[in-house]
């Protein structure tokens, strides 16, 4: 296997804990497009276990087999969640293996899958306030720009965001090239100053104001912890990472 050109967070496609009911699972690295370039990226699922004992699967990771024994395990998956055009690629794989899961979608998700030929069988639309199937227990926004509309939750009981694209915060010493590191610090997501890149916020410049009051909301939630998809994510103090990250836009 070819050396991967991000250090991993190992181990990888394994359940970890990150509060009671919260958990994460670092994935394979991706190769994704950026500035002509196919720049390293490590992935990240959460999964939050809901009182009625059904899993919310939000990003979806390669469905390894012993990742897929050790989800099914914890308990029954109920909800796979594609929160952006950018984190759907594994959600039709855990779709088959768990067909009685419903599979919520960003606006957008269903025509670029379809596009990629990775077309996705989706049954609800994530929209700006949380369905009756979660609500109880998570929050929701949904925050849209001109390229790309992202879904961002709140587990209420464990104080827990969860981010995927808004935010990136690469660790530099884990990208093994300099030409990645120069090209991470210079796009402004590099950890321990991780913020939304600086080619996403051009994206949202007519969607200013409402991105200001979606960050508004992140931090009235007062989150302890914030779980990003790409690179280090916040353990504690989540909502002073939260307003710094956010600085360009409050």
């Amino acid at each position: 296997m070819a050396q991967a050109a991000y250090r991993p967070y190992a181990p990888l496609d394994v359940l970890k804990p990150v509060a009671d009911a919260v958990w994460i699972v670092d994935g394979p690295e991706i190769a994704f497009g950026y500035l002509g370039l196919k720049m390293p990226f490590p992935t990240r699922m959460t999964v939050v276990r809901l009182a009625g004992g059904g899993l919310w699967l939000h990003s979806p990771t390669a469905a390894s087999p012993a990742l897929v024994a050790q989800v099914a395990a914890l308990g029954p998956v109920r909800w796979l969640i594609a929160p952006n055009t950018l984190h759907y690629w594994w959600a039709p794989d855990w779709r088959r293996l768990f067909p009685e899961a419903e599979l919520w979608a960003s606006p957008g998700v269903a025509e670029r899958a379809e596009r990629a030929r990775r077309p996705l069988a989706i049954d609800h639309r994530l929209g700006a306030v949380a369905p009756a199937a979660w609500s109880g227990e998570i929050d929701q926004l949904l925050v849209a720009g001109d390229v790309l509309t992202e879904a961002v939750f709140f587990h209420r009981p464990s104080r827990t965001l969860v981010l995927t694209d808004l935010i990136e915060n690469f660790e530099l010493a884990r990208l093994r090239s300099p030409l990645w590191r120069a090209l991470v610090r210079v796009g402004g997501a590099a950890d321990p100053d991780g913020s939304t890149p600086h080619d996403m916020r051009f994206t949202f410049r007519r969607q200013r104001a409402a991105l200001r009051a979606a960050a508004e909301q992140m931090l009235a939630w007062d989150p302890e912890r914030v779980i990003l998809a790409h690179g280090r994510w916040y353990e504690t103090g989540g909502a002073a990472e939260l307003r710094r990250a956010f600085r360009w836009v409050l």
